[in-house]
């Protein structure tokens, strides 16, 4: 079991690794669930990397980076660190699995979907 990290983030740390961790993979649509069963763990121990109650091991920031499609540096770097422009953001995997739902739909039910996406895209850009 990997040992309790003692070491408390420094007041110039905006974001932890821990919570580093949980953004990028709630921008990949993962449950923390979802990551455990990815990586070879259980939920508990992924909750308790991302609260910072577990230091990361290197093995176990590389495994994280490859389950989530992300290089090592991006992972263990804030973004003010590395840079947004840096990173290319993919989407959510949430997002892949509606679409590909949405393509095996009919072609005109399709069009319907897409126009009403449109639709609401419109409204927003127009507030």
């Amino acid at each position: 079991m990997p040992k309790k990290s003692k070491l408390a983030p420094t007041p110039a740390q905006k974001e932890t690794l821990g919570l580093r961790l949980a953004q990028v993979r709630k921008e990949r649509g993962l449950t923390q669930v979802e990551l455990a069963e990815r990586t070879g763990l259980i939920q508990v121990v992924v909750s308790d990397y991302e609260r910072g109650r577990l230091r990361l091991p290197a093995d176990m920031a590389v495994r994280f980076a490859e389950v989530l499609g992300v290089t090592v540096d991006e992972l263990l770097q804030s973004r003010k660190k590395s840079g947004a422009a840096k990173t290319t953001k993919q989407p959510s995997l949430k997002l892949v699995r509606r679409m590909e739902q949405i393509e095996s739909l009919p072609i005109y039910q399709q069009r319907a979907l897409l126009t009403t996406i449109d639709t609401f895209i419109a409204a927003a850009e127009a507030k």
